[in-house]
Parts: structure tokens; C-alpha cells; sequence
């Protein structure tokens, strides 16, 4: 948190609990600043601030309690409620699950398992990443628990492309930004003969169309997975200590949207609805607890990360975390790198059009069902309008032709489309500036 929000946020909660209306303002106002915030009305920058204050007292009622192990603060998601917060962050599909998971009876034992082990440490780890409003957290539990064993056993951390899964991983039951699992992702990839990286095939948080081109260039392979045995914290412990492992949690949580440091004890469900990725484990103070990134960006938690409480009563995990673990197997080196994707060529409207390389074909004159003339867009993979005149961004599908903006349905955030686009939810519309042909 910004250094001068969180100094206006702790005179606030040392005031209260008489926090004024005046007060919330100020620090509503300091908190859409730091987070590039604005609305498209008055009338819903009000309701994001009641949405603010409601859990702003919240948060100050968590840490008054003052036996938690963890404490809560204010981040990006504070103007969301929780409802909206949990269709837009969230993409595990557990109820999908398949009968014959790949769970190893017998794992290969660690010798002298160490009291502590941080992956991040053996650089094992890439940085911490944002999903958006994209429920596509499957596929960050993938490529980050892949790019682990791929360090161990090659030497090398390459961050690998969660945009190919989203793109080219159809296969029911995993969908997009519509959630999926991590066991179908490592599938792919094995069937795929590998996964491209993340700076050839970069992360858009929307759902797209399959690269084919990239989706040939196998980067880093895997030769299979293995399921940890359901609520089993003893050997999902083993296999933390060999390489950072997938898991699901129970991640929708009131007190999850808001954590901040400390040891995150619950309360919390065990039905998974989130997926993370276990990189390390370790104590404090005689408590156990679990080294868990996060996909939610830097300014979430502690710089992206959350130590969940281990040795939990409950066979399952706090939230769950013992009872859906899985990670990648790979025991050779990588294929040799392939040379960088082509440059793509111009785009084909028909057997007799076409357009420039990085434009979109539209249809300017249509005759039952057939195009008769094509204008192109400036954008590539654009939305053609109906009014065929104009085109939107692919992010931005909404054309208003009338007030000349496109718009994205997912978002309680109204920006142009250059400027950075925080985590959002679903309850109105983001927009940018029509494009003409």
C-alpha cells in the first residue's frame, strides 16, 4: 500500500469507531489516486464509496479484534462488493473433476524433509502475476507450479504463457476466463508437446483466439503429472519439498479478498472455488503455515503472497488446501529454443481481399449472408459495429455507436483505453473511443 494511504488509513482507524463521513471521503478519494480509479456517473462514485466505507468497517472491525494471526487493509478491491468480488476473481471448476485422478500411493520419499523450504529463494519462482477480471486463476497455478520444476531440473526460470492455455485449452471442462483445472492444463501441454512463453504469446485477460503459429512453439515441455492424495497434508508437505505444487482453496472469502500479512487462519469454506500455487512452507512463532502466491497482482496481500496456516485440525487444510494438490513431473531438458514466431502476414478478408498486417477484415456491404465489400480495420482480432463504419478493440466488444465509445461489460470502472485497468468486476462498463474504418 502506498506509503501515504496507509498513514491516512491507520489516523482513521485510530479514530474510530467514530469514523466521519468527511473522513471516509478523504481516504476514498487518497485510495482512487493511488489505484487510478474513476466512475462513469456521480451516482455510481457514490455507491462505490457506501461499497468503500461498508468494508473499511469491515477491515477496522477484523483488526480490532486483536487475537487474529492475520491482519486486513485496504487494496485494490475495496470498492468492490462481495459478490462482485467473487464473479470476477475467482475461475477454479472443481465440479468438473474427473474420477481418475493420477494419485501417486507412493511418492518418492525426501530425506531429511528441511523444517522450512522458500522456492523463491532457488529461483524457482517468477514474479507475481495479474489475472484481472479474468477468471483464468487454473492456468497461473499451472504455468507457475511448471515453471518450478522446470528451474529445478534445467536451471533455467522461463515465465510461460497463461494467454496460450486461455486461448487454445478448450477441452470441457477447461474455459477460459471462465475457470478451469490445473491437472486438464498440465494435459494439454503434454499433448501439445510443450507451451510457449509469456513474452512470445503475453498475457490479454480476456478470452481470444488459439495462436496456432505459437501454440507450435514448444518452449518447455513436461512428461506428466501426479495428484497429491486428497487430504493428505503429510505428502503434499513431501511434495513441497521437492517443487511448488498446485493447489485449490476455498479463496472467496471475505476476509481472503482482504488479507494483508500475518498467518491466515480462516474462517473460511473448504468448497475450492480459487486455485493458487504452494512455493514453499515455514513457521513463526511455533505455527506452521503454507508459502502461497497469489495471481492477484503485487498490491494484494503480501506483495502477492499469502502464508496460509498449516498442521490445521481439519484434515482438509485451512480453506481446503489439502484436498485438490497436484504438480507437473519433467526429469529432462527442454527441446532447442525455437526461433522467435514470424511476423504475421497480411490478413485474408476472402479468396480476392485482404488486409495489412495487424488489421481486421469488416464487412461494408452485405447480400444474403455474403460480403460483397470489405473496409479494414486499423485494430488487430477488432469487433466489426453493425453500423459498418466503425470497430472497437477486442477488449472494448461493446460497440455505442450513438455516444461513439466501445464499451467492456466487465468492469465498475470507466477508462480510456490507454490508461492501466485495475482488477474488476461485472457490474458496468468500461469504454473506449469508436475506431473508424
Amino acid at each position: 500500500m502506498n506509503p501515504l494511504l496507509l498513514c491516512l488509513l491507520t489516523l482513521l482507524l485510530v479514530s474510530h469507531p467514530c469514523l466521519s463521513s468527511s473522513s471516509s471521503s478523504e481516504l476514498f478519494e487518497a485510495w482512487c489516486k493511488q489505484y487510478g480509479k474513476s466512475y462513469s456517473s456521480e451516482q455510481e462514485k457514490l455507491y462505490r464509496l457506501s461499497v468503500f466505507e461498508q468494508n473499511l468497517a469491515f477491515i477496522t472491525q477484523h483488526n480490532d479484534l486483536g487475537n487474529s494471526s492475520y491482519t486486513l487493509s485496504l487494496n485494490s478491491f475495496s470498492d468492490l462488493a462481495h459478490h462482485e468480488f467473487k464473479a470476477s476473481l475467482l475461475g477454479f471448476s472443481p465440479t468438473f473433476l474427473r474420477l481418475n485422478r493420477k494419485s501417486d500411493p507412493k511418492p518418492s520419499a525426501v530425506r531429511d524433509v528441511p523444517s522450512s523450504i522458500d522456492w523463491r529463494k532457488n529461483g524457482a519462482v517468477s514474479n507475481v502475476k495479474d489475472q484481472g477480471s479474468c477468471g483464468a486463476c487454473w492456468s497461473f497455478s499451472a504455468t507457475g507450479a511448471i515453471e518450478g520444476i522446470n528451474k529445478i531440473v534445467t536451471g533455467s526460470l522461463v515465465s510461460l504463457s497463461e494467454q496460450e492455455l486461455i486461448d487454445c485449452d478448450r477441452v470441457y471442462p477447461n474455459s477460459g476466463c471462465d475457470g478451469g483445472l490445473m491437472d486438464d492444463a498440465f494435459q494439454f501441454i503434454i499433448d501439445n508437446n510443450g507451451i510457449d512463453t509469456e513474452e512470445d504469446y503475453p498475457y490479454r485477460g480476456v478470452d481470444g483466439t488459439c495462436n496456432k503459429q505459437k501454440l507450435k512453439r514448444h518452449v518447455v515441455t513436461i512428461d506428466g503429472y501426479t495428484d497429491v492424495p486428497a487430504n493428505d497434508e503429510e505428502q503434499l508437505l513431501q511434495a513441497v519439498a521437492r517443487q511448488p505444487v498446485s493447489v485449490g482453496i476455498a479463496g472467496s472469502g471475505r476476509e481472503f479478498q482482504f488479507y494483508s500479512k500475518g498467518i491466515f487462519a480462516g474462517p473460511c469454506s473448504t468448497s475450492l472455488d480459487h486455485a493458487v500455487l504452494i512455493v514453499g512452507y515455514g513457521s513463526e512463532n511455533g505455527v506452521n503455515y503454507w508459502i502461497v502466491k497469489n495471481s492477484w497482482g503485487k498490491n494484494w496481500g503480501m506483495n502477492g503472497y499469502i502464508h496460509m496456516l498449516r498442521d490445521h485440525s481439519n484434515s482438509k487444510g485451512v480453506c481446503g488446501i489439502n484436498m485438490l494438490a497436484s504438480y507437473p513431473t519433467k526429469t529432462g531438458e527442454n527441446p532447442p529454443f525455437p526461433p522467435p514466431s514470424p511476423p504475421p502476414g497480411p490478413t485474408k478478408c476472402d479468396i480476392f481481399s485482404k488486409c495489412g498486417v495487424g488489421e481486421t477484415c469488416c464487412c461494408a456491404k452485405k447480400f444474403f449472408g455474403i460480403c460483397l465489400s470489405w473496409r479494414c480495420c486499423e485494430l488487430a482480432s477488432a469487433v466489426c459495429c453493425q453500423d459498418r463504419l466503425h470497430c472497437c478493440p477486442h477488449d472494448y466488444p461493446i460497440c455505442d455507436t450513438e455516444r461513439n465509445f466501445c464499451l467492456q461489460a466487465n468492469g465498475n470502472l470507466t477508462m480510456k483505453a490507454n490508461e492501466s485497468r485495475g482488477s474488476l468486476g461485472k457490474s458496468s462498463r468500461s469504454k473506449a473511443k469508436l475506431f473508424y474504418w
